[in-house]
């Protein structure tokens, strides 16, 4: 069959290097993808909001699959698009219709789910600007520190995490009155969990579940879990303290629930779910839910995914995941996000990279990079990450980096440090 990607970042890239390798895909394209899509897929110059533009194309080009990557078109709707056009709604969509997307779209609604179906999260409230005063006093019956949210999509930059109460208060303001735009019309003020993190990715047909491999991701630029938050560093998969017990928890009172949810409500959800989850002492707990892959976490979790994943994505369609047999690599993967230098601020773009050829025990996946003539160079933040495989995630680590040092272009930067809070 014919297959679209939609988006252009690591994540394609992993899913683009997946899916190349079934034997079910005939012809792959990736849009509008990037210099690494370009060398195992046909790039196409698409924004994947366009959706007219999008639906013209898998009418031309005969697409019979399309994996949404990013959340924007989830979130703006291009499933319930494809699903009321009668030229266009049996072409094989992966990813949650406009109502399942708002898991994502708004934490609001996220909360309200979670509370619905009794899905441990930490205790909330959501306020607007008419409410700024209601807020200003919730925040004074919490300890510090205080955890505010942009209620709707923030490009990952909608959530503060305040030690101060009167900073707090001060930032609460600030968000209502404007400083992540619509997205925190309305921000919602939760209890602060401590606890060490990890990352559940689940593929659902909207009944039927599989749970993918764990992941855990490194979100802020600097060493130590320091500085300004990244769209990610780096991921390690497994998550070492992911035991048996901890799985069984997070899959009778996390998974299930959220998933039984999506069914008693009878939103039309055929995709992928990460649950962010929290460990506090031995209990898990929510964060929050993405309606996509994360990124750099699919960079080491789809790599580990040893069955067809075409087939498991064509059981998702047809709502059959239940006859799905899912085999994981046992071996660890871990991956190093290279940026550029200034990154997650204002950083220059067209760098030249060079030594990617040099690299043999990594997967080079490419996030932020375009082909300019002959030569690659940086188009975004995050440029590239590297993936390799060992017998457990140290092992892993060290030959990433031990690539990473074979790459080279002008104010590269990467963490050494990732898994450093697992030994």
């Amino acid at each position: 069959m014919n297959i679209l990607i939609l988006g252009s970042g690591g994540r394609e890239h992993t899913f683009a290097y997946k899916i190349a390798q079934s034997s079910k895909c005939s012809k792959l394209y990736v849009a509008p993808g990037n210099a690494g899509t370009a060398e195992i897929a046909e790039n196409l110059p698409l924004n994947p909001i366009d959706f007219a533009a999008v639906g013209n194309t898998a009418l031309e080009k005969d697409i019979q699959m399309i994996v949404v990557g990013p959340e924007d078109p989830l979130v703006k709707g291009i499933v319930d698009y494809f699903a009321n056009d009668d030229r266009l709604r049996d072409i094989q969509i992966i990813g949650p219709s406009s109502h399942g997307a708002l898991l994502e779209g708004s934490k609001e609604r996220a909360k309200e789910f979670m509370a619905m179906h009794q899905i441990p999260t930490a205790a909330y409230e959501s306020f607007s600007f008419e409410s700024l005063g209601a807020g200003k006093n919730f925040l004074e019956t919490l300890k510090p520190p205080y955890v505010l949210k942009a209620d709707g999509l923030a490009a990952g930059k909608g959530v503060l995490i305040i030690d101060d109460l009167d900073e707090a208060k001060k930032e609460l303001e600030n968000m209502l009155s404007g400083k992540f735009g619509a997205a925190s019309r309305k921000v919602v003020i939760e209890e602060f969990l401590d606890g060490i993190e990890l990352s559940v990715f689940v593929l659902t047909d909207g009944k039927n579940y599989k749970i993918l491999p764990t992941a855990k991701d490194y979100k802020r630029i600097g060493e130590g879990d320091t500085g300004l938050n990244t769209g990610g560093m780096g991921a390690v998969s497994p998550v070492p303290f992911a035991d048996d017990t901890l799985m069984h928890k997070i899959e009778e009172r996390i998974v299930k629930p959220t998933v039984n949810g999506l069914a008693k409500e009878e939103i039309d959800y055929k995709g992928f779910i990460f649950i962010g989850l929290i460990k506090v002492g031995e209990e898990p707990f929510v964060i929050e839910y993405n309606v996509r892959m994360g990124d750099p976490e699919t960079e080491v979790v789809l790599p580990r995914i040893k069955t067809d994943l075409v087939e498991l994505l064509e059981k998702t369609w047809d709502v059959e995941l239940d006859q799905a047999n899912l085999e994981i690599d046992p071996r660890s993967a871990a991956t190093v996000m290279i940026v550029s230098g200034g990154y997650p601020e204002s950083y220059e773009k067209g760098k030249i990279i060079s030594g990617i050829k040099e690299i043999e025990d990594s997967i080079v996946f490419h996030a932020g990079t375009k082909k300019d003539e002959d030569k690659v160079v940086t188009s975004g933040g995050r440029v590239i990450a590297l993936t390799s495989f060992g017998d457990d995630y140290k092992k892993a680590l060290k030959k990433s980096y031990q690539s990473a040092e074979k790459l080279q272009f002008d104010k590269m930067y990467f963490r050494k440090d990732i898994g450093f809070d697992l030994s």
